[in-house]
């Protein structure tokens, strides 16, 4: 069983940065395909990014790419979101999850965290 937890959200003004992080634990996370889904209110989850356990592929949904930043640290059991440029509507519960295998294109994830929150001042 693997267990998640998110760090890093926060109150930030338009056009900031923040970095999220999620911690992995009780499983082997350099075998993971680790992912980024946020959720704003009313609205349903969404894919933000994914990370293949090699590194080698990489996943953005087209409203952060260019703007957003996977990655991930194997020794630190650690993925990151570096979040750049941010805009009202990136307002939402930040999730981690995590799941076997290579694909970055499945949206069928096994573990989650309990989520962190970004919200976005205009």
């Amino acid at each position: 069983q693997v267990q998640l937890v998110e760090s890093g959200g926060g109150l930030v003004q338009t056009g900031d940065s923040l970095r999220i992080a999620c911690v992995a634990s009780g499983g082997l996370f350099s075998s993971l395909t680790m992912g980024w889904f946020r959720q704003a209110p009313g609205l349903e989850r969404e894919f933000v990014a994914a990370i293949s356990w090699t590194r080698g592929n990489i996943r953005y949904a087209a409203s952060v790419e260019g703007r957003f930043t996977i990655s991930r640290d194997n020794a630190k059991n650690a993925v990151y979101l570096q979040m750049n440029n941010l805009k009202p509507e990136d307002t939402a519960v930040y999730y981690c999850a995590a799941r076997p295998g290579a694909s970055v294109y499945s949206l069928n994830y096994d573990y989650w965290g309990q989520g962190t929150q970004v919200t976005v001042a205009s």
